[in-house]
């Protein structure tokens, strides 16, 4: 984490300045290479304790959007800070994306603001590449069918993290909202995969080694028995009350891994059954929990996303920014 030496952060209050990164900048400088590791290292320190997630906001609005705020810090590091974001699905009439977010790292030493970056793209990728290491780690290396519920944006990067990660992969089914070909989505992928929309969803996920769901998460999205033995699930969706995507009952013939236990019990899949036993996939990662998948295991990785995720990967933006300041806006901020 840079320091309080920094030339957005120097001695002198009054010299301080305030870099601000927004939307085309940060898709220049993230990538898939850069933020798979700063993903890992946050469910590293989550594990070790050294990472804190401070209690979540997550509240509708009368305007129709979900608000949330993710915040955390990491002491030894000195690495603060806070994503708000949430999900306003009016703004598809406007032409906009219905998922907004914004990042703030602040310097713990005086509590000022470091840096602003527009966190969309962040929540896409960190998302992305936490999905990717539950594959890694939980999921059959063998596996090649996958089936993935949505085609949207989260839905087409999980994908593309799912066939980096697992070369054996040949085959992707989806299923949208509309139940229509998305010739758009399939083109991203078809020199990597046959890919198709699913003629019946439930065949899709009895046939599928992996099943990905990034939908809105109203309701479940397929029936129980759809899911055979060896089945790996990535959830995405059930990220705020009242979301679901899996069906009753799953849960209580799967082994379930989660990135915050008591975050998932709150908003993700693990709201609908508080008592299932769940181990956090940090602890897989740093080895203080030992898994070896049988064949018949069905694996679930309920996914509601780490605070430390958006500060470890905004970290390492800020980082690259400093480095060419010439390129990245700043302010004066004074104090």
């Amino acid at each position: 984490m840079p320091t309080s030496a920094t030339p957005f952060s120097p001695p002198n209050p009054a010299e301080a300045r305030l870099l601000l990164l927004d939307k085309h900048q940060v898709e220049t400088l993230l990538t898939a290479e850069a933020v798979l590791p700063a993903v890992r290292e946050a469910f590293l320190l989550h594990a070790a304790g050294e990472g804190r997630v401070f209690p979540l906001v997550r509240e509708p609005l009368s305007t129709g959007g979900v608000f949330g705020i993710k915040s955390g810090d990491v002491q030894s590091q000195g690495l603060l800070g806070f994503k708000a974001a949430g999900f306003w699905p009016a703004n598809r009439a406007l032409g906009g994306e219905p998922h907004q977010a914004t990042i703030m790292l602040i310097a713990p030493e005086t509590g000022r603001p470091l840096c602003i970056i527009d966190g969309n793209a962040v929540t896409t990728m960190r998302t992305g590449a936490a999905g990717a290491l539950g594959l890694m780690h939980l999921a059959r290396q063998d596996s090649i069918r996958l089936t993935v519920f949505g085609s949207g944006v989260q839905a087409a990067i999980q994908v593309q993290f799912a066939l980096a990660c697992l070369p054996s992969l040949q085959q992707v089914s989806y299923v949208n909202t509309n139940r229509r070909r998305d010739e758009k989505f399939e083109a991203r992928f078809a020199a990597r995969c046959d890919i198709a929309p699913a003629a019946d969803h439930n065949l899709a996920v009895s046939e599928s080694d992996i099943v990905i769901t990034a939908t809105p998460g109203k309701a479940a999205l397929f029936e129980l028995d759809a899911v055979r033995p060896g089945t790996h699930l990535n959830c995405v969706g059930a990220d705020t009350k009242g979301k679901r995507e899996l069906p009753p009952d799953l849960l209580a013939r799967a082994k379930v891994f989660v990135d915050d236990a008591n975050q998932a019990r709150q908003i993700g899949e693990t709201q609908w059954h508080a008592e299932t036993p769940v181990t956090e996939l940090g602890d897989v990662l740093s080895g203080k929990s030992v898994f070896a998948r049988a064949d018949k295991d069905i694996t679930v990785f309920d996914m509601t996303g780490l605070a430390l995720q958006d500060l470890t990967v905004a970290r390492m933006l800020y980082a690259q920014a400093l480095q060419d300041q010439g390129r990245h806006a700043g302010i004066a901020w004074p104090w």
